[in-house]
């Protein structure tokens, strides 16, 4: 490193991070010429604790995998679930399945658009967006009793139907976003100063998108048409026929940057509300469980043996669950989980370089990162290379901590 080159360490804590990541930048001027990111520091073993318990319950630890995804991870479960079950759920389950999905996807897009306009210094816009999020909120806490962790999935099928006082408001909401929407796209994509400082920042190629293996709208905005509801259609998106939005649908060309990303979100708002439309007005009659009694369908599981794959397109890419069921056990004998944020940091290195100090928050904005979806147990190696284990682990952390304090002249 050079006389002119300094490092700028940022995270694990950070007042412009929302959760624990770590970014190493070395920046030679403004210029970012070098970048790490390290992560692993929000890993909670819930995988590990959903193989210690029945089906239900861990498919309620699922849902706390992401806070704002507090669907998606119970989406996958239950599709996956089913898969190894051998299970349908009800028609009209799976419409409100993809009712209640798609209402998320509003509230994380609108959530997402807020922080984007915070992070651009757009603080007015921040709040902005946040007032018109409430909309869907009041309609997710009407249909489920709950503005997050709706609780609303059943292996199976859902646990609350809809009524016709949800319907009315399912169908207001949709009134007020197509107009809110519109007023969006004109503070957002049509206003200068937001696309000058978001074109051409956070710039990721088709090429490098796919080398990333980026995922949802980050591979969207890099105009590859990828989503799961288009490409593996489940529950009601096989009748919609879904068709994932890229720039060049809207605007002719691709940027891949942090105004793709922009556009791309806000008009994928509108065809939520297409679907919650479709849906609405397609509701099938009839259950919506296809075991309602909770002892049966562990009794189910207990004696069943399969595997199988759940993938859901959450808000932020793609969200994949595992299962095995060996048929001596009421709950998953493998379970694991693989989230959007796990494939969409490896974007933040090439997106970095070459980049301005000041653009760091709108890259790490870029893909709606989680850390909570995305942290799995981290490995540490000695200098030989060989993994260290716990109880080493520990005896090096006490022997660091007691030559810190002999160092500095501490007895106790």
């Amino acid at each position: 490193m050079t006389k002119s080159q300094y490092y700028i360490p940022i995270g694990p804590i950070h007042p412009a991070l929302k959760e624990p990541i770590r970014v190493e930048a070395k920046v030679e001027g403004e210029k970012i010429v070098e970048v790490d990111v390290k992560r692993g520091f929000a890993h909670r073993g819930i995988e590990y604790m959903g193989m210690k318990r029945n089906a239900i319950q861990a498919l309620y630890l699922s849902e706390r995998i992401c806070g704002i995804c507090s669907i998606s991870h119970p989406y996958a479960f239950v599709v996956g679930s089913e898969k190894a079950l051998g299970i349908e759920a009800p028609p009209r389950a799976q419409y409100i399945r993809t009712i209640i999905a798609e209402l998320e996807r509003i509230h994380s897009h609108i959530l997402w658009l807020g922080v984007v306009a915070h992070e651009v210094g757009f603080d007015s816009l921040l709040f902005w967006t946040w007032k018109g999020r409430e909309k869907v909120l009041d309609v997710l806490e009407l249909i489920s009793g709950n503005r997050i962790n709706y609780s609303m999935y059943m292996i199976g099928g859902v646990r609350r139907d809809l009524k016709e006082s949800h319907i009315k408001a399912l169908k207001e909401m949709i009134d007020y976003y197509r107009i809110f929407n519109q007023e969006m796209k004109n503070l957002f994509l049509a206003d200068p100063v937001y696309k000058a400082r978001t074109r051409g920042v956070a710039q990721l190629s088709k090429e490098m998108a796919l080398k990333v293996n980026a995922v949802g709208p980050t591979a969207r905005a890099a105009g590859l048409r990828m989503d799961i509801r288009q490409d593996i259609p489940y529950d009601a998106y096989a009748d919609i026929e879904v068709r994932g939005i890229v720039p060049q649908d809207i605007v002719g060309e691709v940027y891949g940057d942090a105004y793709d990303a922009t556009l791309v979100r806000i008009y994928e708002i509108d065809q939520s509300v297409d679907i919650i439309e479709y849906c609405i007005d397609n509701l099938p009659e009839g259950k919506i469980m296809a075991i309602p009694n909770y002892v049966v369908l562990l009794s189910k599981i207990k004696r069943t043996k399969g595997e199988g794959i759940g993938a859901h397109e959450a808000p932020r890419g793609e969200v994949i669950h595992y299962f095995k069921y060996d048929g001596t056990r009421d709950g998953p004998a493998v379970w694991k989980v693989v989230a959007p944020s796990y494939n969409n940091i490896n974007s933040w290195a090439p997106l970095l370089l070459g980049a301005e100090v000041a653009d760091i928050p709108v890259v790490v904005a870029y893909i709606d990162p989680c850390m909570c979806c995305n942290d799995r147990i981290a490995v540490v190696r000695d200098s030989s290379g060989k993994i260290v284990d716990s109880t080493t682990l520990h005896r090096m952390a006490v022997e660091k901590t007691m030559r810190i304090k002999k160092e500095l002249g501490v007895k106790k």
